[in-house]
């Protein structure tokens, strides 16, 4: 992997070499530079890393998704601001299989990070609303998921957001059914 400056630096010198064969006459050399200087900015905004972990994550398989992960050392120094923000939402993903305190420290992360596409925030929005509601948050809850339904424009989350809807109704009848209960059991 290289850090998102040498990409830069190599995307301009291959543009350098391609203006240097246009002067010399050779045309096809010059497009063909063009074409890979191209690969190097397409990946400067693009993380290769990144974009590998998420072909594992459509296989799901998450141990090499980590893997994948694991090889990016220094997020803040290699990754553009909306990279870092995608790099979080992976390990969040991965870690609320099994510890919801960090994976919410990921997602608040990827969050404040910015995510690029709408689908990819109202995700995150809706697995941070599930951590809130497993930490009796209701109101948190309820607004993150009032956020994901915005964000979802093609209605790709909509049977979530409804299931999770459902479950914090039912996180508050169990109380009432039972204070009922117990005030019709002392009239007797």
């Amino acid at each position: 992997m290289f850090n998102k400056n040498i990409k830069l630096i190599l995307a301009a010198a291959v543009i350098g070499m391609a203006v240097w064969q246009f002067t010399e006459t050779n045309i096809g050399n010059g497009i063909m530079l063009i074409l890979l200087s191209l690969m190097f900015i397409f990946l400067y905004f693009k993380n290769e890393i990144i974009l590998l972990a998420f072909l594992r994550l459509r296989k799901q398989d998450f141990p090499g998704a980590k893997r994948w992960l694991d090889k990016i050392g220094n997020p803040e120094g290699a990754l553009i601001k909306k990279q870092q923000g995608y790099y979080n939402y992976l390990n969040g993903l991965m870690i609320s299989q099994t510890n919801m305190n960090e994976a919410e420290k990921y997602f608040k992360k990827a969050v404040e990070l910015g995510l690029s596409m709408d689908a990819d925030m109202a995700m995150t929005k809706l697995n941070l609303a599930g951590i809130a509601m497993t930490k009796n948050r209701k109101r948190e809850a309820e607004t993150l998921l009032s956020e994901a339904k915005k964000l979802d424009k093609h209605n790709m989350l909509d049977e979530q957001i409804k299931m999770m809807k459902q479950q914090m109704k039912k996180m508050g009848q169990p109380r009432q059914q039972f204070g009922k209960a117990a005030t019709r059991g002392s009239r007797r």
